[in-house]
């Protein structure tokens, strides 16, 4: 009697630790098949996937064409600058219109639960809430990374039989292949992982889209209309300025150094990230 006494708190403070200790698992397993099992995420990748192959197919026909055309006039083509690094870039050159489906996503796997109400039983069955944030912040990033990735290295092989049609070359081993590739990728990624962090503080959808367009494409166009210092210096620090600067091969003039740019383009992922996860905390479901 004594020993069975004795046994049972301690099988249930040892299912207690196992809970704790596998419950960021369970919260990756479950945010993943709640991903996975939404026909609009699938849909907005494939959209995505679309979307970086065709616009990747009309730039390289668009250069191709140009190219031809102006073959006759050296100095029309010298000013088209060096078209070695001009054809390893092409790939990514949707990345601009992608990162607003990948951050829409992003959105949604945050905001969806607040709007359908499955916040609740979510946080009801991992209470300290922490270990769900995490969880969709990794499923964010890598799902961004990975469709990044995989669509730029199909807008490669898409475009390289247009760009042999115009004797272009195209180097996916090249440096400036690779940068646009993994630097192109990660920027997607912030975009991704800021619309998530706007889905989790504004907890509706559209808003959160609203803004985030606002930040990504309406804010730097306001600020490049405005001559002021300040607001000009002040505009290097928006994620735009900061992932054109670091894939460039040398910092434009009067821009951050590179390894700045890459600093604040994590600040603009890290940051919003932090601000949800104590928002989440301490706000009621």
């Amino acid at each position: 009697m004594s020993t069975e006494t004795h046994q049972a708190p301690a099988a249930q403070q040892s299912r207690a630790t196992e809970g704790k200790g596998t419950s960021f698992g369970r919260a990756v397993r479950s945010e993943t098949i709640k991903f996975t099992s939404v026909p609009s995420s699938l849909i907005l990748l494939l959209t995505t996937l679309v979307i970086m192959i065709g616009i990747a197919a009309v730039a390289a026909w668009g250069i191709g064409s140009s190219q031809e055309a102006l073959s006759s006039d050296p100095e029309a083509a010298a000013a088209m600058g060096d078209m070695e690094a001009l054809g390893n870039s092409i790939a990514s050159s949707g990345i601009m219109f992608s990162q607003l489906i990948v951050g829409s996503i992003g959105v949604l796997v945050m905001s969806s639960e607040f709007t359908t109400g499955m916040a609740r039983a979510t946080f009801a069955a991992i209470p300290k809430r922490f270990p769900v944030v995490l969880a969709k912040t990794l499923l964010v990033a890598v799902v961004s990374l990975v469709v990044t990735v995989v669509s730029t290295l199909l807008a490669a092989l898409v475009i390289m039989p247009i760009l042999s049609n115009y004797s272009l070359e195209q180097d996916l081993s090249s440096e400036t292949f690779q940068r646009y590739l993994w630097i192109g990728a990660a920027y997607v990624a912030v975009i991704a992982l800021l619309g998530m962090s706007l889905g989790g503080l504004l907890r509706n959808s559209a808003g959160a889209i609203v803004t985030l367009v606002g930040i990504v494409f309406v804010l730097p166009n306001v600020l490049a209309l405005i001559t002021n210092d300040f607001i000009q210096d002040a505009s290097r620090f928006l994620p735009d300025a900061a992932f054109g600067n670091l894939i460039g091969a040398t910092p434009a003039e009067g821009a951050l150094e590179q390894w700045q740019s890459g600093v604040v383009l994590g600040l603009w992922a890290l940051v919003p990230v932090v601000v949800t996860l104590l928002v989440i905390r301490r706000r009621d479901v």
